[in-house]
């Protein structure tokens, strides 16, 4: 098995030099090391959360140092430390809901003689995780002291010992178990984030439409080549983009596949926008308040959508989803184009918003 330390050193690497680029091929780089980073890591019997979330936030830290124009592994670290501490909550919901059941089931009168204390942290424990959003403060707050688990003669206390350790390497096990099976669902979610959003394609682009686009995306691609393959017939006109003239490569890749596609200025854009039946664009990340950021003109191209009400439609992943900032001063497309604009939703990936 290679060392996670190297794997890590060459993700980094990978970042700084640009041998990786876009937020699918991020995201999906990142999650993969920090899978590796779980999979390895020694995590101690008490505060396994803790000893996996310090692991995985060293490691994110370099990561997101290395490039930090990438904010999908930003996106993905937030997502993975999201996961550990899901699954440590629900562990630890399970073990109290055990220990609730036992006491039950106790005859009455050794309840209260035996196990006051016990019963009474247990039922406590489980009424503060429902009511309050999971932390590791509620989690060491919600575990039952020791001086409540209670004592048995000194001959069984060296099997007792040996039960709760067996215990403990059990829950550390499946804890990592567990979190190693989220994190493979994200990469999966991740590797067919194009396919979900493409699926909505017929709902959205209809019979002898005319759609607008800027800038190159493999989503957008998906997304028109899906309405194409469902038998819609529509023309597409992409806005070259300058001074990168992403929209180029995009018309050519469409040209490729079979779709109706016209190449325009960017200066065009406004004197087109009325023959536009909806806009769909592909966007790096959406911020918290629904702005978007996207390659230079798309600002142009919403403020035209706007003055013409045609529905403006942003393509998006799950990881390029910033939870973490607002977009108050970058090149948005934000809630003023809200009059019209639709949501895209499948299990784990959106298609626009706001």
């Amino acid at each position: 098995m290679p060392d996670v330390h190297a794997l890590v050193n060459d993700g980094v690497i990978k970042l700084k030099k640009r041998k990786i680029e876009g937020s699918k091929a991020t995201a999906k780089l990142t999650a993969e090391l920090l899978r590796s980073v779980i999979s390895q890591q020694r995590i101690p019997h008490t505060n396994q959360a803790g000893a996996l979330i310090d692991a995985i936030k060293a490691v994110g830290e370099q990561l997101i140092a290395a490039n930090p124009v990438e904010l999908a592994v930003g996106n993905i670290v937030r997502r993975v430390l999201h996961i550990i501490r899901e699954e440590d909550l629900s562990l630890t919901t399970a073990a109290i809901g055990g220990l609730s059941l036992a006491a039950a089931s106790d005859d009455e009168d050794d309840l209260e003689r035996d196990h006051p204390a016990l019963s009474a942290a247990a039922i406590a424990a489980a009424a503060r995780s429902t009511l309050r959003p999971p932390s590791l403060q509620t989690l060491i707050e919600d575990m039952p002291s020791s001086a409540a688990v209670p004592h048995t003669s000194s001959s069984g206390g060296d099997s007792e010992e040996k039960s709760k350790s067996a215990d403990k390497n059990s829950r550390s096990r499946k804890l990592k178990h567990n979190v190693i099976e989220a994190v493979n669902e994200l990469l999966q979610d991740i590797a067919t984030c194009h396919e979900q959003i493409a699926e909505q394609a017929v709902e959205h682009i209809h019979q002898n439409e005319v759609i607008l686009t800027l800038g190159t995306s493999g989503t957008v691609i998906e997304f028109l080549c899906a309405a194409k393959e469902k038998k819609r017939s529509f023309r597409v006109f992409v806005a070259e983009g300058a001074p990168r003239y992403q929209g180029h490569i995009l018309a050519k890749e469409l040209v490729a596949r079979g779709l109706q596609t016209t190449v325009i200025t960017d200066s065009a854009v406004f004197a087109m926008i009325s023959r536009v039946n909806m806009v769909i664009v592909g966007a790096h990340a959406v911020m918290a308040n629904g702005g978007v950021i996207a390659p230079v003109g798309l600002n142009m191209v919403a403020l035209a959508a706007q003055r013409h009400a045609v529905p403006f439609v942003v393509l998006a992943g799950i990881h390029k989803v910033c939870l973490h900032c607002n977009s108050s001063n970058l090149l948005v497309a934000s809630a003023e184009i809200d009059y019209k604009t639709t949501a895209c939703i499948t299990r784990s990936f959106f298609s626009v918003l706001k």
